[in-house]
């Protein structure tokens, strides 16, 4: 092969190289925004599930990429600081987790892209103007399953067929959105022969509050959804609750291995994972207009039967064989 022929077909190889790859030519900087503690349980897991997703894009920290997290739980004016500080470091993409995250972030700034994941009804809550062209600087992963609330109600009546009346607990500060879930919930109870109404907490004292009204009635059982402020008291609801002999679900595992008798709902890795794949994608040159909203696609399903028994319950055979993790 001649020499010219051969440099110029160095130079077309070159051309076709994957943006992934030529990145690697520039640091790109990200600023994570996250509805959590850094030191939940849970955290590590869904900060390696983001890296691990930009690895693939051939995004790496330390490498060709820096990334900012910060971590606000259920406080408001932490959420604010934080996102200000996320901002003014000029990002390439911003990431938010949880709706108190994105609030602040939206606010903040309409020239970066920012990828979002576990926000219940992004159209309703004004983020995007629609699922499959959200316009705008936004776009990422719902949460938001319209049906979800049945499913709670009958999964609960499938392990605690005696309960006739439910509290749906949550933080409408922190939760605005909880008041789709009891749309859905109140839709549903009628053919399960069940009462259900709402119980607002705003500290702890209105949890045990509640959980102690519930224990004087019977029938009583609990849902607990997705709320950063409950999230965050897993381990004080699900021993309240257990001790108090109330049959209860909860959205997150966390609360099944805090004690809690059962947990389903959306698989919050899985949608950290997703939504890093966009992030990966818009600093591969794509628009993040370009990128439509994305609703769930992924459930986990995990049953404490060590707590089942002790509440004298017994989980049928058929909902064993389909939990993604039975705690004995």
């Amino acid at each position: 092969m001649r020499r010219r022929e051969f440099i110029k077909l160095l130079g077309g190889a070159a051309t076709g190289w994957p943006l992934a790859v030529r990145a690697k030519e520039r640091t790109a900087r990200i600023g994570a925004l996250f509805s959590f503690t850094e030191t939940n349980p849970e955290s590590k897991g869904l900060v390696t599930a983001v890296e691990k997703q930009l690895n693939a894009a051939g995004w790496h920290k330390g490498r060709n990429l820096e990334i900012d997290y910060r971590w606000a739980a259920s406080d408001p004016e932490r959420f604010a600081r934080a996102a200000e500080e996320l901002v003014r470091a000029a990002p390439d993409v911003l990431l938010a987790f949880g709706t108190p995250a994105l609030i602040p972030l939206k606010k903040s700034v309409t020239s970066i892209p920012i990828v979002f994941s576990a926000i219940s009804d992004p159209v309703g809550q004004g983020f995007v103007t629609n699922l499959a062209r959200p316009g705008g600087n936004i776009t990422g992963f719902s949460n938001y399953d319209p049906d979800i609330g049945g499913k709670w109600l009958q999964l609960l009546k499938e392990v605690a067929p005696l309960a006739t009346n439910v509290t749906v607990m949550f933080n409408p500060q922190t939760s605005p959105y909880n008041v789709l879930w009891m749309r859905s919930i109140e839709a549903a109870a009628p053919r399960l022969s069940m009462a259900p109404m709402q119980g607002s907490v705003q500290n702890d004292e209105d949890i045990r509050r509640i959980i102690g009204l519930l224990k004087t009635k019977p029938g009583s059982g609990l849902i607990v959804p997705s709320d950063p402020f409950t999230y965050e008291r897993s381990a004080m609801i699900a021993s309240l609750a257990a001790s108090s002999q109330i049959p209860a679900i909860y959205a997150y595992p966390r609360f099944a291995h805090d004690g809690g008798l059962i947990a389903y709902g959306v698989d919050l890795t899985d949608q950290v994972r997703r939504a890093a794949e966009y992030v990966g994608r818009i600093l591969n040159g794509e628009n993040v207009r370009n990128l439509p909203v994305q609703t769930p696609t992924r459930y986990t399903l995990t049953i404490n039967l060590k707590t089942a028994k002790a509440l004298d319950l017994n989980v049928p055979p058929s909902l064993l064989a389909i939990a993604d993790e039975v705690i004995e």
